[in-house]
């Protein structure tokens, strides 16, 4: 039987939970957060485990309903914003400290997974880096840089070492970290909400918040159907804007991006993959694939400013699944979506607050999983402790994307660096 056709494979295969009502009536909280995805579950987990009380995360869907249900289920340390980039702009202490933020959240969803038996199919294999071009001086070039300034030791893989673990006649060389794993991220987002539950978080689904008015000390929420007075807020609504803060929302490009999942492919998978690693490519416009438990491929890749209908989304990865793997033809795309990431201009996260119990998280651009982990436990320690851990991130503040005319350069951006992709991969012959 076909899934229905709007229907994500994460959505279709997550484990059945009890949901979480909608907010209902007069409450109070510490702590209100407003988006169930990564950032808000992190920073409920994360004040929940310092025994912060009275937190409620409020979801206008389900939980792992945005972009932390949607994403690809890559795991590794780092930002859109490039290691070299980020060492010219911020110096090599800070860049280096920047870094091990999300090598750390990469360490922290290992071991949260463990302690809190979070059920996400994980799978520890690490992710290669796959060289698109013939030119291997991308590759020595980041592996060097790596190694020398961040203290992060990625393995070389000759090509034909490569195309051992990657069936592909694509690909020359590649790189190899290890210290990094996949996972179904929406099993893991109903895990960590499993969590924050078990230690008294009040989570909340279909409960949009409507307006956000501060009152005397506190703030005032409303939702459709109740209200919440609360000492502190964290907006943690990544590409899907809730409409609170003009100036937050404003400092983020809500960026598409889609995935295809295909039937099961038994033996037909170890025709393309002898690995159980995840794969992506050294392009701007770079494809990125996991092998899945149930033999299936999980495919990603292409950015736009818009979303697409599954049919679209299933006929654009097709062909680029194919490129890569001509031996698939014929294979049947069960699973088709598209989904929003936030990205701000900078290319890094927007975390910070106003001092006046109104914090932020948001702009993690397609780097979702460790970067949020890490994110959380600052605005934890913020909270609770009074902690200015999060000020690392002060200098990439709330700068406008300047919407609508942001999306336009985005586009032409991407098309500009898919060009060029194109253009180098024709003279390479």
């Amino acid at each position: 039987m076909q899934p229905p056709a709007d229907e994500s494979y994460y959505r279709a295969t997550a484990a059945p939970y009890e949901p979480y009502v909608p907010l209902r009536g007069s409450h109070e909280a510490r702590v209100a957060i407003v988006g169930g995805g990564f950032a808000g579950l992190n920073t409920a987990l994360g004040l929940a485990e310092r025994g912060w009380p009275d937190v409620a995360v409020l979801e206008r869907e389900r939980i792992g309903h945005g972009a932390s249900g949607r994403n690809g289920g890559f795991v590794f340390a780092g930002y859109s914003l490039g290691e070299q980039a980020l060492l010219a702009q911020r110096g090599e202490a800070q860049a280096h400290a920047l870094f091990g933020l999300t090598v750390e959240g990469v360490h922290r969803i290992r071991r949260r997974i463990a302690e809190y038996g979070i059920a996400c199919g994980a799978v520890d294999a690490g992710v290669i880096w796959a060289n698109w071009f013939r030119d291997p001086e991308v590759l020595r070039r980041r592996q060097r840089l790596l190694a020398e300034r961040y203290g992060v030791a990625w393995e070389w893989l000759p090509e034909a070492q490569l195309r051992e673990m990657v069936r592909s006649a694509r690909y020359h060389d590649g790189l190899f970290e290890r210290d990094a794993l996949h996972l179904h991220p929406l099993d893991y987002a109903l895990g960590l909400a499993q969590a924050a539950a078990a230690r008294g978080v009040r989570l909340h689904e279909h409960s949009g918040v409507r307006r956000l008015k501060r009152e005397g000390a506190h703030w005032r929420i409303e939702t459709a159907e109740g209200t919440l007075r609360a000492e502190q807020v964290v907006l943690a609504c990544g590409g899907y804007l809730a409409g609170l803060e003009r100036r937050i929302d404003r400092a983020v490009l809500p960026i598409a991006t889609y995935v295809v999942v295909t039937e099961p492919l038994n033996e037909r998978l170890e025709a393309c993959l002898a690995t159980r690693a995840a794969v992506y490519d050294t392009r701007f416009a770079f494809d990125y694939y996991r092998p899945l438990p149930d033999t299936r491929l999980l495919w990603g890749g292409r950015v736009s400013i818009r979303e697409r209908s599954p049919q679209a989304v299933r006929r654009l990865l097709r062909r680029d699944l194919l490129r890569v793997f001509p031996q698939l033809e014929g294979v049947r795309i069960d699973y088709a979506w598209s989904g929003l990431m936030s990205y701000a201009r900078h290319l890094m996260p927007q975390l910070g607050g106003r001092g006046n119990g109104l914090w932020w998280a948001q702009a993690f651009g397609g780097h979702g999983l460790s970067s949020t982990c890490a994110a959380g436990e600052l605005l934890a320690a913020a909270i609770v402790e009074g902690d200015e851990g999060w000020r690392q991130f002060a200098a990439y503040g709330l700068e406008s994307a300047w919407r609508p005319f942001g999306f336009l350069a985005a586009q032409a951006g991407y098309w500009r660096a898919e060009f060029n992709d194109w253009l180098k991969t024709r003279l390479e012959g």
